[in-house]
């Protein structure tokens, strides 16, 4: 494999030298030499009307600037099918290029003028994290660690300040890319998409980063069959005319075909130190001349004065100086320093739509050493399709552990909204570290199925019942809307079964059927149909219950109206 040029800049820090071998290889490799001419002077973000700048869906954070190898998968010209082998570079991980693939069909159905190609998100997803860490991703293609980058906290990178409580980055001082296509929170809270329909929106999941990637890419009336909306799409995710050249060659080395190969084999950029997070790399020099050391000038020629003989003098000693010495940097106290985070007892966390959850999530900061370390800010974040928020109705709240190690998040109170979500707790800066809480929110039950009114019901024989009844379903007072309920003419409270003769309702063709099967409407208010009588007079017994047991009897008087 050819040399590359494997180093991860900041924007603006690449040297002359290594600009200068990325355009040479370039040119070898036939990637295109240069953007479209008016790419980076004539650029807006995915956005619209935003320029372009820290804006960008990366906030312009670090990117690797490994270049394909000179000798491409296929000769120019040639098919552009897939070939079972080829380059290990040409080789992208099973579940990051299904990813892709699904990404491009899906833009094709829903914005088939874009005209995304699969292989662009490859190329930005190669240059964003070496395609997911070499496709270090699970069975539903959410990374196996979180893909952060360095806190865009102004010094040396973009500055912004936090706009997610640390919920997605695990930092609530500063925001940071996040994920396998590197989405700053403040993008993603706008273009962030479920990918693979598991019904979350999650930036470390490569099916839905590379989903909403090629949704920002195609933002607006962009064709990216063009070259000059194709240069402005990338340049709007990263501003920077390296960054736009250094795609422009991955993509043109991915059309010219690639391979799958097994997740977590990918070839990682030439940099990566295998770590789970991305890190925020020393910028490079700026190529710089020493200045020119030069000899002092000749004094102009003088006389000399006359020689005379100075009277002996004592020498004078040099003052002692002593030795300068840097002292060596201060190694962190291990006893200090956060090291892991883990559950600390927290039990099932479900919850009746409307009320308080009884179980809250509590955790534990340990340091390095693995002993409790208080004084750890944590971030609590509901995180999912719900409307189940913590105490005065926040989504995401900041806490500080205790002296032994642990803190507990506020009480969360279920929503109307039913299903499943998680609760996450993101501790530590440097190296967050995470966890992941399933909940749940489940729908009322009526607990309670009773009359409202109390008129008495009767009717002479072969007539039909003046009043109709009417019943409200309940969960602790309060209306339970759908709920199922059955009315069934009975012939014994205590050992009920269908009566065969006495009061029925109707079916829809007029024929008498003594059960029925309804539902409750708003509030958990149901009607019942009309009950007609035949000609027996007697007492009979109504009886109502719902799915959840709970039940009604009414009774039902058939009798001669008195002469």
């Amino acid at each position: 494999m050819a040399a590359q040029f494997g180093r991860r800049l900041r924007r603006g820090a690449t040297t002359t030298a290594v600009a200068a071998a990325a355009v040479a290889a370039l040119s070898a490799s036939q990637a295109p030499a240069a953007p479209h001419p008016d790419s980076a002077s004539d650029d807006r973000t995915a956005a619209g009307a935003t320029e372009p700048g820290d804006s960008a869906a990366t906030g312009n954070s670090p990117y690797y600037t490994d270049l394909p190898p000179l000798d491409t998968p296929n000769k120019p010209g040639t098919s552009v099918n897939l070939p079972v082998t080829g380059s290990a570079e040409a080789g992208i991980p099973a579940s990051v290029l299904a990813a892709y693939k699904k990404a491009e069909q899906g833009l094709a159905s829903t914005d088939a003028a874009c005209r995304l190609p699969w292989q662009l998100l490859a190329a930005i997803g190669k240059v964003e994290s070496g395609q997911a860490r070499g496709g270090k991703v699970d069975a539903n293609g959410t990374t196996l660690s979180p893909i952060l980058g360095p806190a865009l906290n102004g010094q040396g990178f973009a500055l912004i300040k936090d706009t997610d409580g640390g919920a997605y980055d695990g930092d609530a001082t500063h925001d940071r890319a996040v994920g396998p296509m590197q989405f700053i929170p403040s993008t993603w809270a706008t273009w962030g998409t479920d990918g693979n329909g598991d019904g979350r929106k999650d930036p470390n999941n490569i099916y839905d980063a590379a989903l909403s990637a090629g949704r920002y890419l195609c933002a607006g009336t962009r064709d990216l069959s063009l070259a000059t909306d194709l240069d402005k799409a990338v340049l709007s995710y990263n501003h920077s005319t390296e960054y736009l050249r250094t795609v422009r060659s991955w993509f043109e080395y991915y059309k010219r075909g690639t391979h799958e190969v097994p997740d977590g084999t990918g070839v990682l950029p030439a940099t990566d130190t295998g770590s789970g997070t991305s890190s925020s790399p020393s910028p490079s020099p700026s190529a710089t001349t020493p200045p020119a050391t030069t000899s002092p000038s000749t004094p102009p020629a003088t006389t000399p004065p006359p020689a005379t003989t100075p009277p002996p003098t004592e020498p004078t000693k040099p003052p002692t100086t002593p030795p300068t010495t840097t002292p060596p940097p201060a190694t962190p106290d291990p006893a200090e320093t956060f090291g892991s985070l883990e559950n600390a007892g927290t039990g099932t966390l479900t919850a009746t739509a409307g009320e308080a959850f009884t179980e809250r999530v509590k955790v534990r900061a340990k340091n390095e050493l693995g002993a409790p370390l208080g004084k750890t800010s944590v971030t609590f974040a509901v995180v999912g399709s719900t409307d189940t928020r913590f105490a005065g109705g926040k989504s995401t709240v900041t806490l500080t552990t205790g002296a032994d190690g642990t803190v507990t998040a506020p009480v969360l109170t279920a929503g109307e909204k039913t299903g499943a979500f998680k609760v996450t707790a993101v501790a530590g800066t440097t190296e967050p570290r995470a966890l992941s809480f399933a909940a749940s929110v489940t729908a009322r039950v009526a607990d309670t199925v009773a009359r409202t009114d109390d008129k008495a019901l009767t009717a002479a024989p072969g007539t039909e019942f003046a009043d109709r009844v009417g019943i409200k379903a309940t969960y602790k007072g309060t209306g339970v809307a759908d709920t199922a309920v059955t009315a069934t003419m009975i012939t014994d409270a205590e050992t009920p079964a269908e009566n065969d003769k006495g009061p029925y309702f109707k079916d829809e063709d007029g024929k008498p059927v003594r059960t029925l099967d309804l539902t409750t409407g708003a509030d958990g208010l149901l009607e019942l149909p009309k009950i007609y009588a035949d000609d027996t007079a007697g007492t009979y017994t109504l009886r109502i219950t719902t799915a959840s047991g709970a039940t009604l009897t009414v009774e039902l008087k058939v009798e001669a109206p008195a002469v």
